[in-house]
């Protein structure tokens, strides 16, 4: 029996021509083609002329269905695992059948391709020594400002994919908590209606006045300035201001680390200094 193999494949993430040769081949020569959306798979194996076997495996199967391809690779199969667009496993589906391959020792293979991340980042013209990925912020609007605050904290370029929905009100957060900073929006890469917005967040959100976000998204927050983080006078007075405005301490400390990007223990410990010394 010939030994099977699970091979996770780069697809186009607009483009239909953006597919390496290596893809094409593996596609082709494939046993069966896993993929997250089997009617975008279809078209694509369609349009390079390619007819191999799709089953789905996405979100909501993902469990039973790694059990399954794993199966098909014990038994010899050769499977190319696909996602919607890019690389999987990458904020979608497939880490799953990847690791309950590697859990009874059979081979995985990546065909690298295309990713809207890497484009995006490459588009953006901002200094990038390393940053920070995070799939995509939290939906709720506290939990997303506290997540924010803390990957701005960390003084690297931010970024993250984010839906049209919800978009606008993401800006609004960046731009309450990192107004100075230089942001990178780009949409549907690599499509008829690819664009690359640049500006603050303030300037990004002008764009939509009149226009509503559609599509999919990447945002990109440049990296901090060193020194950038306020000084901690300034925190303390911010926190007792709104104190005497009858806003519990606690309360007072979580708004302003939330609108200067700080954690609540450096604004607790500023204005805890500032009481001590007063």
């Amino acid at each position: 029996m010939d030994k099977g193999k699970l091979f996770l494949v780069g697809t186009p993430i607009g483009n239909m021509e953006d597919i390496t040769l290596r893809a094409l081949r593996v596609l082709r020569e494939a046993d069966l083609v896993a993929a997250e959306d089997t009617r975008r798979a279809r078209k694509l194996l369609s349009h390079h002329d390619i007819h191999t076997t799709v089953t789905s495996y996405h979100a909501h199967n993902e469990r039973e269905k790694a059990e399954t391809i794993a199966g098909e690779v014990a038994a010899g199969k050769r499977v190319a695992l696909v996602s919607d667009a890019g690389m999987p496993g990458v904020a979608d589906p497939g880490f799953r059948v990847v690791d309950e391959c590697a859990r009874r020792g059979l081979e995985v293979e990546v065909v690298p391709g295309p990713s809207s991340l890497t484009a995006s980042l490459a588009l953006s013209g901002l200094p990038l020594r390393g940053f920070r990925y995070d799939g995509f912020v939290p939906r709720k609007r506290g939990e997303r400002r506290s997540r924010l605050a803390e990957l701005l904290r960390e003084g690297e370029a931010v970024v993250f994919y984010e839906a049209p929905h919800r978009l606008l009100e993401t800006l609004k957060d960046l731009a309450e908590l990192a107004p100075e900073r230089r942001v990178v929006v780009t949409r549907e890469l690599t499509k008829v209606h690819e664009e690359v917005l640049r500006g603050t967040a303030s300037q990004v959100l002008e764009y939509f006045d009149d226009k509503k976000p559609r599509g999919e998204f990447v945002v990109i927050v440049s990296p901090g300035e060193e020194g950038e983080a306020p000084p901690l006078p300034e925190l303390a007075g911010e926190v007792g201001a709104l104190v005497a405005e009858g806003l519990p301490a606690r309360e007072a400390v979580r708004a302003v680390a939330l609108r200067r990007g700080v954690s609540q223990r450096q604004v607790y410990d500023a204005w805890l200094e500032t009481k001590d010394g007063s």
